[in-house]
């Protein structure tokens, strides 16, 4: 299949995955306005770079839309028409407003091509493994609540997150957003697939700069057996099982019969186990490995929709609900706030790994 990547900021991510995969894809071009980083990469990838989509040669299977759409201020939907316009397959980055999202459907449709909205991080190894344990705990046990913070540039694919997990939005409602004085993070209360929601979002950011973000996602489902966390959006995934304490006749628990009782061996194991692996990965094997290998499985998808002919209405029709959950969610909100970003040194975990001071003796008489 051979692909052009349209932007090149965060279209950084795509050149360097299809690059990774030649015997799968073909990295056939760029298409750019021309500035200096567009021509850089132009030249270190080896391809032709594109001013726009009317130059672009008539042997071009799909195009990744990786530039902002009308909701950044870009017209990553306006390209996004004009390549289905010319049979193109696209694969367009997230947000999309919904009626954007509509429209791009109907052009692919009768264009006879695949449009595809990319949330990405639920294409994201660490995240994928999240879904999939969530989705194994809630038909197994009833959900109780979810609980979920995130930024506000990621919300779009949080819901699309929880989407994979309930197997959809509805029942879906939100409340009105609490008082935001003085904090960075916005609540929200709501049902999401009819489970309650409470929902924090970090509505602060510096335009162009993801980099002032304090999070991205993290995210708990929990029922009455337990909850699974993921803790990160690149891991791990926790599990945490409520504790059932096992008690005699006479209703002692730390002794006696229940104490031996070999039954409850299982349960009053781990108070916390990983689902998946402990190690979570370093921000360069994120950038160059983990974030690569989730636009491949999308292009995957993309690749395998088109193989399968089947009609892009039908198949976008989660990403219409997830497209107009967000718009409702991000009016609550409001515009974001403008963050700035801290000028002081990073921090390491050996800064928190200090050796720890002394505890203050308590006054006497205090309790």
């Amino acid at each position: 299949m051979r692909v052009v990547v349209c932007g090149t900021r965060f279209g950084q991510v795509y050149l360097s995955a299809i690059a990774r995969a030649p015997e799968r894809f073909e990295l056939a071009g760029i298409v750019a306005r021309g500035g200096t980083r567009s021509v850089t990469l132009a030249k270190e990838y080896g391809v032709p770079l594109y001013s726009s989509v009317a130059h672009l040669p008539h042997d071009i299977d799909a195009a990744c839309v990786v530039v902002s759409t009308a909701v950044g201020g870009g017209v990553g939907v306006e390209l996004a028409k004009a390549l289905l316009g010319r049979g193109i397959h696209v694969l367009q980055e997230h947000p999309v407003h919904p009626a954007e999202l509509a429209d791009c459907l109907r052009t692919a449709r009768r264009a006879g091509a695949q449009y595809v909205v990319n949330t990405f991080y639920p294409h994201v190894e660490p995240v994928r493994q999240f879904i999939s344990a969530a989705r194994t705990l809630v038909r197994l046990r009833k959900p109780v609540f979810v609980d979920a913070v995130c930024a506000v540039q990621v919300c779009f694919d949080l819901l699309d997150i929880l989407a994979e997990v309930f197997d959809g939005l509805r029942p879906w409602s939100l409340s009105a957003v609490g008082n935001r004085t003085g904090r960075p993070l916005a609540s929200v209360d709501g049902q999401i697939a009819g489970v309650p929601l409470t929902l924090r979002v970090e509505n602060r950011m510096q335009a162009g700069d993801d980099s002032t973000s304090l999070l991205l996602h993290r995210i708990t489902v929990g029922t009455d057996a337990g909850n699974v966390m993921l803790a990160n959006t690149h891991g791990p995934v926790l599990w945490s099982p409520v504790l059932r304490t096992p008690t005699d006749p006479a209703g002692v628990f730390l002794a006696g019969a229940a104490a031996a009782d070999t039954r409850w061996s299982d349960v009053l194991g781990p108070t916390a186990d990983y689902v998946g692996s402990p190690v979570t990965p370093t921000w360069s094997g994120v950038v160059h490995e983990l974030w690569a290998d989730g636009v491949l499985t999308a292009l995957d998808d993309l690749r395998e929709r088109v193989e399968a002919g089947v009609d892009p209405l039908r198949g976008g029709q989660r990403h219409l609900a997830v497209a107009t959950a967000w718009k409702e969610l991000t009016e609550a909100l409001g515009y974001p706030e403008v963050a700035a970003p801290d000028p002081g040194e990073p921090l390491r975990v050996a800064d928190l790994r200090a050796e720890r001071q002394p505890v203050p003796p308590r006054p006497a008489g205090s309790r």
